[in-house]
């Protein structure tokens, strides 16, 4: 092997196997994993979130999994800086790493930096979050299209959060959120090997129905209701506890809350399909390919760079 760095990163829709074959890869390589699981990063949120239970959590050293609160400021941007930090120490002792999850936009800041956003007045966000509360999504996303058609057309654009922050750079900057995107990025001192695992659309959805299943049973909606009264934070504006907050205020029952969860779930990992098919370096295999196909694939990788 060669002194050069390597990340494996694993990407893939959700309930796909992910966090198992990072475990196995890990357990292969020597290495430490990185998540860039944006929704596990938080303490409070555990079994909505699907975090590795603790014998996962034994079988191989992880980083950035339940390391933040629900009410800490922490961004895609943070991600990187802290990540690259723990990048170049895990380097330092292997120089083969794993980074796992399904979050394409902070899987993208680690492998190829972010795009860089102008500051703009706090206030802007403030009138965009009452515009949400007081007129729905609905308002948001005509605006959105409005100002940035093209932005408007490839974001998830059902992700309050997402538009929220295209528009408060429209409008803060009147310049569209788009123009600053894809500007020549920081250099990485490691190359990245892109693993994707994949499936039938039906396995997928049958896969993401039972890891529901067994998340209402291991106490989801208890969960759910110990987080209610911080509802409104960012971090819990997320499927699997949105549809119970609704559920809660009267909104829903608890079986349509629950339809809603696995409905809002398999949309969730057809975006993350769509987002990562884009990639033309991912390396694609079925779910269930045996690991030591995995392992020669990566290996081959690395020596043929």
């Amino acid at each position: 092997m060669s002194s050069k760095n390597y990340l494996i990163t694993i990407v893939g829709p959700t309930a796909i196997g992910k966090t198992a074959l990072s475990i196995q890869l890990a357990n292969y390589f020597k290495a430490d994993i990185i998540s860039s699981d944006s929704r596990q990063f938080y303490k409070e949120m555990t079994i909505g979130t699907a975090v590795p239970d603790t014998d996962e959590l034994g079988s191989a050293t992880h980083h950035f999994i339940q390391n933040r609160s629900i009410f800490d400021d922490y961004n895609v941007g943070t991600f990187e800086r802290d990540a690259l930090s723990k990048l170049d120490e895990l380097f330092q002792k292997n120089p083969v790493q794993i980074m796992v999850g399904g979050s394409g936009l902070y899987i993208d800041a680690v492998l190829k930096g972010l795009d860089y956003f102008p500051d703009v007045d706090p206030k802007i966000r403030a009138q965009l979050t009452y515009q949400l509360q007081e007129k729905g999504i609905e308002s948001l996303q005509e605006k959105l299209k409005e100002l940035d058609l093209e932005t408007y057309n490839s974001i998830a654009i059902d992700n309050p959060h997402r538009i929220t922050r295209a528009l408060e750079i429209c409008i803060g900057s009147k310049i569209p959120y788009s123009s600053f995107k894809n500007k020549p990025k920081t250099t990485r001192n490691f190359t990245a090997i892109k693993i994707g695992l994949t499936a039938d659309r039906e396995i997928i959805y049958n896969r993401i129905n039972t890891r529901v299943d067994n998340m209402l049973a291991n106490g989801l909606v208890e969960e759910a209701k110990n987080l209610y009264i911080n509802k409104e934070l960012n971090a819990l504006q997320t499927v699997g506890y949105r549809e119970l907050f609704s559920f809660f205020d009267g909104e829903f029952t608890q079986d349509f809350a629950i339809s809603e969860i696995k409905k809002n779930t398999r949309r969730f990992a057809k975006r993350q399909s769509t987002w990562f098919k884009k990639d033309q370096e991912i390396l694609w295999f079925d779910y269930q390919t045996d690991i030591n196909k995995i392992i020669n694939k990566i290996s081959d990788k690395i020596n043929d760079i």
